[in-house]
């Protein structure tokens, strides 16, 4: 894994607080290094924020208690990025404590559908992101569910990535490995990230998927049926053309990506 700092928006799982300490005082000094707003947000003021780095509650900053309204949250930060561009900063740098954003399903699901949403922002803004959560506290179903939809990430949860191409309204980005662990959680991620289908397709750029199997296709031909689409799957993979036929998903076109 490349050094999770230099990366726009990325999960971090913790076990102690003294792992979050350290990465948390290393990731908002590099971001005031580079002239950036520096943000911690927690439930309370840690007491070892490096010297201009601001602490923001989680209360005023995704009103923590209540399931997160996405879209809201994403203009917030879009807000926030602005207000920093005419403070004077190269941009906004968050990291966020969020194990209390996903105590509840209802909670997940809409925390996990804001990062879908704000991770296209932050692709294509002056804006990067840590999303920390406690693994005991959370647990491994959300800290999977969560990990799964950013560019970058810690966690062994997750061994693939699904997220909205920023630039492509109608695409989507998948990379890593969709075998038999992926099974629980692949369709839950597709369901949270929702790409636009242009033309009656959704374009799946795969050109960063190292291994599909049966099941993951299954998948996406039972989330094509049900959005009513055919699915492209650009990718080098010689197997997912192999399980299209032998299977025989009607919904799945195969693209061979250069």
């Amino acid at each position: 894994m490349r050094n999770l700092a230099t990366d726009q928006h990325i999960c971090w799982t913790y076990d102690d607080p003294g792992q979050l300490h350290a990465y948390a005082r290393s990731y908002l000094d590099a971001g005031l290094a580079a002239g950036q707003r520096a943000w911690f947000a927690g439930l309370a003021d840690p007491g070892w924020l490096p010297e201009g780095a601001e602490f923001v509650s989680l209360e005023s900053t995704y009103a923590a208690g209540v399931a997160v309204d996405p879209k809201a949250q994403v203009a917030a930060y879009a807000a926030a990025t602005e207000a920093a561009l005419a403070a004077g900063h190269t941009g906004l740098r968050v990291f966020a404590d969020c194990t209390a954003l996903v105590r509840t399903d209802s909670e997940l699901d809409a925390f996990a559908r804001y990062e879908a949403l704000v991770d296209r922002f932050i692709a294509v803004a002056p804006m990067q992101a840590v999303c920390a959560l406690h693994r005991a506290e959370a647990g491994a179903r959300a800290v999977g569910e969560l990990a799964c939809l950013h560019p970058r990430t810690n966690a062994a949860e997750a061994r693939f990535t699904l997220r909205g191409d920023p630039h492509a309204p109608g695409a989507v980005l998948v990379s890593g490995e969709l075998d038999s662990a992926a099974d629980l959680l692949f369709p839950v991620a597709l369901d949270r990230v929702e790409p636009h289908p242009e033309h009656g397709q959704i374009i799946f750029d795969a050109h960063g998927l190292q291994f599909v199997d049966h099941r993951a296709m299954l998948h996406l031909q039972r989330y094509a049926e049900r959005r009513d689409v055919t699915v492209v799957l650009r990718t080098s993979l010689t197997t997912a053309a192999h399980l299209v036929e032998l299977l025989r998903l009607t919904r799945i076109w195969i693209e061979a990506a250069g």
